[in-house]
C-alpha cells in the first residue's frame, strides 16, 4: 500500500516539527569530562516548595530526613540550597556570603553536615549580576557571579559544594553570549580541582535556547524547558509555568543529546505538591525516570504521605533512570494520544513506556521487534507492581488518562548495536534532518556525531532503523532517478527495505536503485535520494562504531 501526501504537507509537517523545539543540528559536543554525572543526578531542592523561605534547620531537618526515611539508600544524594541562601551584599574582599540570619553556622559548616550524612551539598548561584529572586525584587543585593567567576568557584570548593546551579535569569544575550557565559564557570569549576556537578538553565526569562543546541560542552546537565508547576497542562509550547505533559512535548525530542556526563533536564519533580492526581503523578515519575532526568525531588520530604513516598522510592523505576549506559528513551510510536518510549539498558533489557496523553482509559500497545528486541519469548516485569507476564512479543497495556504504564523487557536477542553510515566521497553520516522524528523527514549528510539521529540499526530483513520505530524510506515508495529518501514509520514494504553490497553501495530493494547524495554534493544537509547505480564515490558507504 502507498501513502499520499504532498510536499505541502511534508513542509508544514518539518515546520511544525522545528518550532515545536527539535534541536539544531550541528557539529556535536562532546561531554563535559569533570568525573560526576555518570547517571542522572538525583536528590532534593528547596525552591519548589519553600522558594526564599530557607534556613539551615530546614536543610538539616530535610538531610535527615532523607536519610531516615531510605531515600538515601536509594540514590537521593544531593540536597541543593536554592536562590536566597547568600547575604545580599559580598564581604570587603568580594567574597559571597551565608545569610547570617538564615544560615548562621555558614555555608562550610551546612556542607559538612550533609557530608557526615553521607549526602552531597549543592548550591545556587547566576552568571550575571543578579540572581533569579534579586532580578524579581523578591530579594535584596546584585550578587550574581558576573566578574566572580573563579572568586566564587574557589569559594563553592572551599566549602565542600559538590552540586551548582547556574541560572541565567535574564532577557539579555544570545545564545552564543549564554555559551561563553556558562562556560567561564565551567572553567572556573574545573581550575579548583574539586569534581563539581554543573547544571544551568539558560531558559529564564529568556529566548528558550535549551533545547537549541547539546550543551554537554558546557554542563552535566542543562534545563529544556521553562520552570516545571504542578500541573499536567498547562497549554505552553515552551513558556512559564510548563506542566507535565507540555514538558514531556519539548523533552522527548532532544534524547539524542542524552549519555554518560550529560543529560536533559526538563526541571525538578513536583511530585507530591498537589495539583494532579495520583495517577498523574505516577506518569511524571516514571516520565522523568525513563527519559534519564535528573530526579531531584521538590516536596517537603520531613512530611510526606505514603503515595508521594511509594512513588519516588519505585526502586524499579529509580534503577531504570539510573542505568550505566545513560541513555534517553527514544520514542518509538506517537499517534497525538498514545505515546511509546524504550529506553536501551545495560543488560541487554529493554523498558517500555506506555504514555497516555489523552482524557481516556485507552489500551496503548508496542512490539518487541519494535523496541530493537528479537526472538523471545519475552519476560515484562511491570515497574509499578512488580508483576512478571511473558509474551511472544506483544507488549500491551489498558492505560488511564494521563497514566504510564512501564515495563522492563527481558529475553530474546538484543538487535545489533546501532551504527553510523558514513559516506565514501563527503565523509559524512546518514542524518535525520533537525533530529525530528515526524514522518516524512528528509534523510540527508551530516558531520559524523554520535547523537540518535545518526545511529541506524540494520535489521534481518534488511531495515535501517533509527529512534527505534522508524525506517529510512524511498518517499512514495517511488522508483524514478531522485526519489527524496524519508524516514517513515516502519512496515515492512520493499521501499523500506536495503541491501549493503560488496562495493558499498546500498540497494533500494523496492527499487532497485542505489542510495545516493544528490548532485554529488559533500556539504552538510546535501539530501538523500535514490539513483540508477554507478558505483561512484557518492554512492558508496561503510559502517562506522
Amino acid at each position: 500500500m502507498t501513502r499520499k501526501r504532498t510536499r505541502i504537507s511534508l513542509a508544514l509537517t518539518m515546520l511544525l516539527t522545528m518550532t515545536a523545539g527539535a534541536i539544531v543540528t550541528g557539529p556535536p559536543a562532546q561531554a563535559l569530562e569533570n568525573g560526576v554525572g555518570r547517571t542522572p543526578p538525583m536528590g532534593w531542592n528547596t525552591w519548589n516548595t519553600f522558594g526564599c523561605n530557607i534556613n539551615e534547620t530546614l536543610i538539616k531537618q530535610t538531610a535527615d530526613a532523607l536519610v531516615s526515611s531510605g531515600m538515601r539508600d536509594l540514590g537521593y544524594e544531593y540536597v541543593v540550597v536554592d536562590d536566597c541562601w547568600f547575604a545580599p551584599e559580598r564581604d570587603s574582599a568580594g567574597n559571597l556570603q551565608a545569610n547570617p540570619s538564615r544560615f548562621p553556622s555558614g555555608m562550610k559548616a551546612l556542607g559538612d553536615y550533609l557530608h557526615a550524612r553521607g549526602l552531597k551539598f549543592g548550591l545556587y548561584q547566576a552568571p550575571l549580576d543578579r540572581t533569579c529572586a534579586q532580578y524579581f525584587g523578591s530579594y535584596p543585593g546584585a550578587t550574581g557571579s558576573l566578574g566572580h567567576e573563579e572568586q566564587d568557584a574557589r569559594q563553592f570548593a572551599a566549602w565542600g559544594v559538590d552540586y551548582l546551579k547556574y541560572d541565567w535569569c535574564s532577557p539579555t544575550g544570545t545564545i552564543d553570549d549564554q555559551v561563553r557565559t556558562f562556560a567561564k564557570m565551567r572553567d572556573a569549576l574545573a581550575a579548583t580541582g574539586r569534581p563539581i556537578l554543573y547544571s544551568i538553565n539558560p531558559n529564564s526569562i529568556h529566548e528558550k535556547t535549551g533545547p537549541q543546541r547539546d550543551w554537554g560542552d558546557v554542563a552535566n546537565i542543562w534545563r529544556t524547558t521553562e520552570d516545571i508547576t504542578n500541573a499536567w497542562d498547562t497549554g505552553q509550547t515552551n513558556g512559564y509555568p510548563m506542566g507535565i505533559k507540555n514538558i514531556v512535548d519539548v523533552n522527548v525530542p532532544l534524547a539524542g543529546n542524552a549519555r554518560p556526563g550529560q543529560f536533559n533536564d526538563p526541571d525538578m519533580m513536583v511530585v507530591g505538591r498537589g495539583g494532579m492526581n495520583d495517577t498523574e503523578m505516577r506518569s511524571h515519575f516514571a516520565l522523568w525516570a525513563i527519559m534519564a532526568a535528573p530526579l531531584i525531588a521538590g516536596n517537603d520530604i520531613r512530611n510526606m504521605d505514603s503515595a508521594t513516598s511509594t512513588i519516588l522510592k519505585n526502586a524499579n523505576l529509580i534503577a531504570i533512570n539510573q542505568d550505566p549506559l545513560g541513555l534517553q528513551a527514544v520514542q518509538v510510536g506517537f499517534d497525538g494520544t498514545r505515546r511509546v518510549l524504550a529506553k536501551r539498558l545495560s543488560n541487554g533489557d529493554v523498558a517500555v513506556a506506555l504514555f497516555n496523553q489523552g482524557g481516556s482509559t485507552t489500551t496503548i500497545s508496542t512490539t518487541a521487534a519494535a523496541i530493537g528486541l528479537t526472538g523471545g519469548p519475552f519476560t515484562l516485569r511491570d515497574a509499578w507492581t512488580n508483576a512478571v507476564t511473558t509474551t511472544t512479543g506483544t507488549i500491551s497495556a489498558t492505560v488511564p488518562a494521563h497514566g504510564t504504564a512501564v515495563f522492563r523487557v527481558s529475553g530474546g536477542t538484543p538487535a545489533p548495536p546501532p551504527v553510523r553510515i558514513q559516506g565514501a566521497g563527503s565523509g559524512r553520516c546518514l542524518d535525520v534532518t533537525e533530529a525530528s522524528q515526524a514522518n516524512g523527514t528528509p534523510v540527508i549528510i551530516w558531520d559524523c556525531h554520535q547523537q540518535a539521529n545518526q545511529q541506524w540499526t540494520v535489521t534481518a530483513d534488511g531495515e535501517l532503523r533509527v529512534y527505534g520505530g522508524k525506517c529510512l524510506d524511498v518517499e512514495q515508495a517511488g522508483t524514478a532517478d531522485g526519489t527524496a529518501v524519508i524516514i517513515w514509520d516502519c512496515n515492512g514494504q520493499d521501499n523500506q527495505k536495503w541491501r549493503f553490497n560488496d562495493d558499498g553501495t546500498i540497494t533500494a530493494v523496492g527499487a532497485g536503485k542505489c542510495l545516493d547524495v544528490a548532485g554529488n554534493a559533500t556539504a552538510n544537509g546535501s539530501r538523500l535520494q535514490i539513483w540508477t547505480c554507478t558505483g561512484a564515490a557518492n554512492q558508496r558507504w561503510s559502517r562506522i562504531s
